[in-house]
């Protein structure tokens, strides 16, 4: 009878874990939308992905196991899960703000100008160029500081985000019904669950990845962190609304 229930406990963890990842945009958009602006390679993006998703599953693993030594009620590990999640929500949002901002602003200091050039034979010619773009002209180091530090920051501030993110169906569908068969049947459990949790969301990025690699437009490229922004914020904003 225990094998039965164990071996429906581990279907439950498989099926929960991947409908869980594939229903929270906000568990691959996040790196999808930065891996773009950020240009970052397909390894740099799935080990980001992949550290992020052992500390989101990782704190509910732990505070589950922390409740179970302590004898703490279910209903206070769901509550304190939920102030967790509210916590994520607003963070992803607030972040997700403030970046779409700052890609504005960089945007428009990014407009494209014309400079003309004359010659020493008199011949004159224009050429179009930005002053934060690509290009071959020297970036002003308060400039090029801002672009580097809001690169090395952005990988901090998801695993930040993540860490705090609750994986809300882990403790009460899983690790306490888990607990009724043995101890060794909630590690397994949660390990399945954690396995398919972070399977899927490394799964959807390599696919985001690559589809955003074929896409390639000019004109959307000055707007890409700014859209990038919108995009943190949008995950952040249906999680506070509870969508």
């Amino acid at each position: 009878m225990d094998e039965v229930t164990l071996l429906g406990l581990l279907g439950t963890a498989a099926f929960v874990g991947l409908v869980h990842t594939l229903a929270g945009p906000d568990h691959y958009i996040p790196f999808i939308a930065m891996s773009k602006v950020g240009r970052w390679s397909l390894r740099k993006t799935l080990l980001i992905t992949l550290a992020c998703g052992v500390g989101h599953v990782a704190s509910s693993v732990v505070l589950g196991f922390v409740g179970i030594a302590a004898g703490l009620a279910l209903a206070k590990l769901e509550w304190f899960e939920g102030r967790r999640g509210d916590l994520a929500a607003w963070l992803l949002l607030s972040f997700g703000l403030v970046y779409m901002a700052w890609g504005i602003r960089r945007a428009i200091r990014n407009r494209p100008h014309t400079h003309p050039h004359v010659h020493a034979d008199g011949t004159v010619h224009k050429h179009d160029h930005t002053h934060h773009g690509e290009h071959a002209h020297p970036h002003p180091a308060a400039a090029r500081g801002d672009h580097t530090a809001a690169k090395a920051m952005t990988p901090w501030i998801l695993f930040t985000i993540f860490v705090f993110g609750p994986c809300e169906p882990l403790i009460p569908i899983l690790m306490y019904p888990a607990l009724r068969l043995n101890l060794a049947s909630v590690f397994v459990v949660a390990g399945v669950f954690s396995l398919f949790t972070i399977g899927t969301m490394l799964t959807l990025v390599t696919a985001g990845y690559a589809g955003l690699t074929r896409l390639s437009s000019a004109r959307l490229e000055r707007y890409s962190h700014a859209l990038a922004g919108f995009a943190l914020a949008a995950c952040g904003g249906a999680m506070v609304l509870g969508l």
